[in-house]
């Protein structure tokens, strides 16, 4: 049952639940009132179902003076829930019970056969009801309130959802496109000095030295920058002329123009820089160099 329940859309699934509640309220109703003209000895010839249409005609105006409430809820879904607009929603409940209370005081004065009056519209019928069915009546309200705001709210998220959806997808597309014709390795170094930047062609680097948390970046004109970074993260971003050659040092194989095997493996730069090459990256040199 309950997962016959869940395959039932959102809006059919509130719909039930209000008209469950719906019917749950006028058989109490009824029952209670039974109870009472019974127990009381009130009437001999009232019966189950003459009080359950007379509870099932007010109930049917209660529910179509809600779909003022529902649309207001709707419109109040699409903003940020506020002291003010609970203070609105609340006189907005306030006042369809008042027109429930006037619209079935008046039915009863002509169903009773009455002569209709303002003075006993306001001193007999209307406080009776307003004693008998304000509280239920407003608590039923309060209940369509806050299943339809549920219920909107889930409806704009599930629309944002799907918008989001989309937009993920676009943009997936957009990047598969744009990614097979500009090649995203990095032109320049952004570097911070104190309140400045400097930006560093990638063409103008040496070699990069690991230091601590930092890295050195050597350059071509014997200027060496400290940069907040990794030799990982820029060795994912460099193209692929720059070598890891060693655990502390990645370099511009463009400038590379010796590579001594002696006991001790190192590369010698243009400007003569020595750079040692560890073993488990020689290879990698010796491969690229040929």
């Amino acid at each position: 049952m309950f997962k016959l329940f869940k395959s039932i859309s959102n809006s059919k699934q509130s719909i039930i639940i209000i008209a469950l509640v719906l019917t749950i309220a006028i058989i109490f109703e009824t029952f209670q009132q039974l109870y009472y003209i019974k127990r009381f000895t009130i009437a001999d010839d009232v019966t189950f179902f003459s009080i359950l249409k007379n509870q099932s005609y007010r109930w049917i105006i209660w529910m179509l003076l809600s779909f003022p409430l529902i649309w207001y809820i709707k419109s109040m879904a699409t903003k940020i829930v506020s002291l003010v607009r609970l203070s609105k929603l609340l006189l907005v409940i306030f006042g369809l019970v008042f027109i429930n209370i006037i619209i079935i005081s008046i039915s009863q004065i002509y169903t009773s056969g009455d002569s209709f009056s303002l003075l006993s519209l306001f001193l007999d019928y209307a406080p009776f009801f307003m004693y008998q069915k304000a509280p239920i009546y407003t608590l039923g309200y309060i209940a369509i309130a806050i299943i339809s705001y549920l219920f909107f709210i889930n409806e704009k998220l599930q629309i944002e959802v799907q918008e989001l959806a989309e937009l993920k997808l676009t943009n997936k597309k957009l990047y598969t496109q744009l990614s097979s014709n500009i090649n995203d390795e990095a032109k320049i170094l952004n570097i911070k000095i104190g309140n400045k930047r400097k930006i560093i062609p990638v063409e103008n680097i040496c070699w990069i030295e690991a230091d601590d948390y930092c890295v050195k970046v050597h350059t071509t004109t014997n200027e060496t920058y400290t940069m907040r970074s990794s030799l990982k993260a820029l060795d994912e971003k460099l193209s692929h002329h720059f070598l890891r050659v060693h655990r502390k040092a990645i370099v511009n194989m463009k400038l590379a123009k010796e590579l001594n095997l002696a006991s001790t493996p190192n590369l010698i730069l243009k400007n003569n820089t020595q750079i040692q090459v560890s073993k488990s990256n020689l290879k990698t040199v010796k491969d690229f160099l040929n």
